[in-house]
């Protein structure tokens, strides 16, 4: 019986993918989301029901438009089937058999869906939409805020944890402040802000280690494989969003592994 909810948690993970797709898309071309219908970005036809199905409209067309015959972007598929798997993963560590159990299950699906589209967005445009990075400060301020009272009671350990987790934004607001903008964008420590009110503390180390970890490695391999260069510019949105995902899901194994390994 459980496999069924995990089937059907995982088929509107999908939808919401695509969901995701479509904000990404109109971010750039500054389209409503409510008044327009989804259509090809080429041609423009609008697309039927059919040509809507997560993933499986997908290989059935072969990845391409009905109607142009252009290609379709392997993100279409790939963002959906990383949500499906994302609310799966969601969904096995909370519990919804009460009603802070349940809102604690929807703001992890807010927040992952947050970081899925900042991943995109800043990997394809190099820029981290205030659209959707305010409005997810804003969530997760007030919803650490509601855990943090507890129902009544002032949870002070909480409120140390809350507090410490957004300090790291000081030292990116300082680098952005420093280098003028060159070394690393404001709308960076925006992110960073919404990582740190999501982790809290230690987390945020542990995502932080991750991002420059994995930022310095694939920058490095580019540079070797002559695609980038030392001047070229390379966002850093999509390696704080992909470490922030790792840590929401094997964070207490990560931070057990990280102070073993300084012997704390």
């Amino acid at each position: 019986m459980i496999y069924l909810f995990y089937l059907f948690v995982f088929l509107i993970g999908c939808c919401v993918g695509s969901f995701l797709n479509s904000v990404i898309f109109r971010l750039q071309t500054k389209e409503s989301l409510v008044k327009n219908r989804s259509h090809c970005p080429y041609c423009k036809k609008n697309l039927s029901w059919f040509e809507l199905i997560p993933i499986i409209s997908f290989v059935l067309q072969k990845g391409r438009c009905r109607k142009c015959k252009r290609k379709i972007s392997w993100q279409y598929p790939l963002v959906e089937l990383a949500t499906g798997i994302f609310f799966v993963l969601v969904f096995n560590s909370q519990s919804i058999f009460s009603f802070q159990g349940l809102i604690s299950v929807i703001f992890w699906f807010f927040v992952v869906s947050c970081l899925i589209i900042i991943f995109v967005y800043d990997l394809k445009h190099y820029i981290i939409p205030n659209e959707v990075v305010y409005p997810a400060i804003i969530i997760a301020f007030f919803y650490k805020l509601f855990n943090v009272w507890n129902f009544g009671n002032w949870n002070l350990f909480k409120i140390w944890d809350l507090g410490l987790g957004v300090l790291p934004t000081l030292f990116f607001i300082a680098i952005v402040l420093f280098s003028r903008g060159h070394w690393m964008g404001m709308g960076d420590a925006k992110l960073v802000l919404f990582i740190g009110l999501v982790l809290g503390w230690p987390k945020i180390l542990i995502a932080l280690f991750l991002a420059f970890l994995s930022g310095a490695l694939i920058s490095i391999f580019l540079i070797i494989l002559k695609k980038k260069t030392f001047k070229s510019q390379i966002p850093f949105g999509p390696f704080l969003s992909g470490a922030a995902i790792i840590v929401i899901f094997w964070g207490d194994v990560l931070v057990n592994w990280y102070f073993s390994f300084l012997g704390i």
